[in-house]
């Protein structure tokens, strides 16, 4: 793929974690949070954070944390209504023996996932939902995960795989890294999830997972992220510190707040 840089955006330069230094100089943003909707945040923040193995650092109102060690955290956003349809992003899990996959899909169970149906026949990966029905894989053992973490992809469905790949890597100037027929991902960074797109459906309902991201300064990331083909979207947000955008898919993604002491 060539580069082509968007205003303000210099080379790819990789992807430090969001928390520490100033990781924004040469990027439109980096990933904050992967958000979830949910009917009882507390309780799914429990099952992730045990199933995980990361502490639950925040619980108000708002919002229930999961705090990640490579700087991708898990958040869970309470709405009213139930899941609906097949989710069009999910978690992959990262297992580094057969061992440690069953003993993965195990624990799951035990905390109160189920197995579950997408179609999926004969692969070596094991489909699971968690307690409110959202989809995800714990992946037999790959080289390719052995430094992400226990969350090895953010994997999103899409009818235009490489089109949504060329945007997110733009947006977190991370070159696509896999472009083959029918999966595109973005480089992997050490301690963080990758960040991939498979072909799947065009979006019909509000997404129950999604990404945050923070940059630099608000304003600046929101007016980059449009150039490059986002648009304003209405959730019913109401008066909230974040913005919320689509991206060319219309998958929902929220802009946080300047950082700290800006």
């Amino acid at each position: 793929m060539r580069w082509i840089t968007p205003p303000g955006v210099g080379p790819p330069t990789g992807h430090p974690s969001h928390r520490g230094g100033c990781p924004y100089a040469a990027r439109v943003a980096v990933l904050a949070n992967v958000t979830v909707d949910c009917l009882d945040p507390p309780a799914l923040a429990r099952f992730w954070s045990r199933l995980l193995g990361w502490p639950v650092v925040d619980e108000d109102p708002e919002v229930v944390s999961v705090r990640s060690p490579g700087g991708l955290d898990l958040d869970f956003a309470p709405v009213q209504e139930p899941k609906r349809g097949q989710n069009r992003i999910h978690l992959d899990l990262a297992s580094d023996t057969p061992a440690e996959q069953l003993e993965l899909v195990e624990r799951a169970v035990e905390l109160g996932a189920r197995h579950a149906d997408v179609g999926q026949d004969g692969v070596p990966w094991v489909v699971l939902a968690d307690p409110e029905g959202n989809e995800f894989c714990v992946l037999e053992p790959r080289e390719t995960y052995r430094e992400t973490g226990r969350i090895a992809a953010v994997v999103v469905s899409s009818p235009d795989p490489r089109g949504a790949a060329r945007f997110w890597s733009r947006a977190l100037d991370l070159p696509v890294a896999h472009d083959e027929e029918g999966f595109t991902g973005l480089r992997i960074v050490p301690g963080l999830p990758a960040l991939e797109f498979l072909p799947g459906p065009a979006k019909s309902r509000k997404d129950r997972l999604h990404l945050d991201l923070r940059g630099a300064d608000q304003d600046d990331t929101v007016a980059a992220l449009l150039a490059l083909g986002a648009r304003r979207v209405d959730v019913g947000q109401g008066d909230v510190s974040w913005v919320v955008l689509a991206d060319p898919d219309g998958g929902e993604l929220c802009v946080l707040a300047d950082p700290p002491g800006r």
